[in-house]
């Protein structure tokens, strides 16, 4: 493809020489033979920097926002961020435009809720992909996760991909991060879903308004054909969005659930799809998740699956680390989630509270290098809601795995002295497991089904569901 076609995507740009692309690249240290060179100012770095590293390399030219003093073609743009996910999309031939596109934003749930539309549509026999934490599916195609939202040119690489293999609809997950990144720029979807905003990422925006306003980017005309709303949210209830459709449990909304039996195996209730009636049994644990579930429900029936394939659908969801059953010891359950809010936290233990007769025992930690202000918050949330705590590493990244531990400490020291702090998470894990009594219920939280830990810049192999069960076989052995 040649760099003057690419142009012509972008408003405001200036071709300077022109050249003819075979890839992209976002990396100097790995641009090759022919690639178009991404330079982008960065939190950390400018990549305007290493141009012509990327020209010694064999770039065929670069995009930038500046004259780099290259001597290859250069396509000089008021924003490079957005002209890369236009770009990308254009040079894997604007998959966005054939598929029918799903965006499903929200502090917590994103990944049950892209799940679930995955099981409706696979059950209503149409083919179906998804993206998102966990990493992307498609017919019988796995990718590895990277990121919540890929990057631009993974992205449209990965939609190109889909296309071709004859998927028709792609659920995907929307960060606050990619919306600030503008790295869905070219995509309107045909539904965008909210699920809830609570506290996160203040790291990256600062404040609480500025997330908010990354998260209602989704929600314009430019990104967004038709809005799903919770209306039990309260940010979800102010955005002013036409066509909506809104579902909810506690509020009016236009798609609701009658809880007929919940149990710690799942939920059975009766779905309402605006006067479209099923019965439906979710195997998936606490009202949070029959709020996803409503989620998903009220998109694919806009969509048009009607609400019995739906249920069908919810048959099947099985969604990996999210309130995930992964052993029993003394037969007290060990469960595994993602909670890593404290909202998360809230309302994880509130599903499992019902059902637990001695402890509800909590293990859980922050991740370092992001939000600090949560960890407090999250400590406070685990005094109030567990009956015993025990802290210990998540991913801390280049921070001190102690300093972390002691940022959550100061908001469980004046509610409760039921905790204990263990900074190696194996150890924190058997200790926690350990302590299993008949009644009991353990839940460790914070990173799901994610089989790394990232300690200062090095990725080690690490998984909740593999340590535990390593346990508890040690333990029956």
């Amino acid at each position: 493809m040649k760099l003057s076609e690419l142009s012509r995507e972008l408003a405001g740009a200036v071709l300077k020489g022109d050249a003819e692309i075979r890839s992209l690249a976002t990396d100097s240290r790995v641009a090759g033979e022919g690639d178009l060179f991404f330079c982008m100012r960065g939190t950390h770095a400018d990549s305007h920097l290493f141009a012509a590293e990327a020209e010694e390399r064999g770039a065929a030219a670069v995009l930038s926002e500046h004259d780099t003093g290259v001597s290859i073609p250069q396509l000089i743009v008021p924003d490079a961020r957005e002209a890369m996910a236009r770009a990308a999309a254009a040079f894997y031939g604007h998959p966005e435009r054939d598929l029918t596109l799903i965006g499903v934003t929200g502090t917590n749930g994103k990944t049950t809720v892209t799940h679930m539309l995955y099981e409706i549509f696979t059950a209503a026999g149409k083919a179906c992909g998804r993206i998102g934490t966990l990493g992307a599916k498609y017919g019988a195609t796995d990718v590895p996760p990277a990121l919540t939202t890929p990057d631009p040119v993974a992205l449209f690489s990965l939609l190109s991909d889909m296309k071709r293999a004859g998927t028709r609809i792609v659920a995907m997950e929307v960060s606050a991060h990619a919306l600030a990144l503008k790295k869905v720029a070219p995509i309107c979807y045909d539904a965008a879903v909210f699920t809830n905003f609570t506290q996160d990422h203040l790291d990256f925006f600062g404040d609480m308004q500025t997330y908010g306003a990354a998260k209602k980017l989704l929600f314009t005309a430019s990104h967004c054909r038709e809005a799903i709303l919770n209306a039990d949210d309260e940010f979800s209830r102010a955005l002013e969005v036409t066509p909506q459709t809104t579902y909810g449990i506690e509020y009016p909304a236009d798609c609701f659930a009658i809880i007929e039996e919940e149990s710690i195996e799942g939920t059975r209730m009766l779905l309402n799809l605006e006067d479209d009636l099923a019965e439906v049994f979710l195997p998936m644990a606490g009202r949070h998740n029959v709020s996803n579930a409503l989620a998903a429900a009220a998109c694919a029936h806009r969509l048009g699956v009607p609400c019995g394939e739906i249920a069908e659908g919810f048959s099947r969801v099985r969604v990996d680390g999210r309130l995930e059953r992964v052993g029993e010891r003394n037969g007290a359950p060990v469960f595994v989630d993602f909670a890593h809010t404290p909202d998360g936290i809230q309302k994880s233990l509130a599903a499992l509270r019902p059902y637990c007769k001695g402890r509800l025992i909590l293990l859980f930690g922050c991740g370092g290098n992001r939000d600090r202000e949560k960890r407090p918050l999250m400590g406070a949330a685990a005094a109030r809601y567990a009956d015993f705590t025990v802290l210990t590493s998540d991913n801390p990244r280049f921070e001190d795995p102690a300093a972390i531990l002691s940022e959550i400490e100061e908001g469980m020291r004046p509610l409760t002295e039921n905790y204990v702090a263990i900074e190696e998470r194996e150890e924190a894990t058997r200790y926690a497991v350990g302590l299993l009594k008949e009644g009991d219920i353990l839940l460790i939280a914070g990173k799901g089904g994610e089989t790394e830990q990232e300690i200062m810049g090095i990725k080690y192999s690490y998984n909740d569901k593999t340590i535990v069960k390593n346990i508890l076989e040690e333990r029956d052995a």
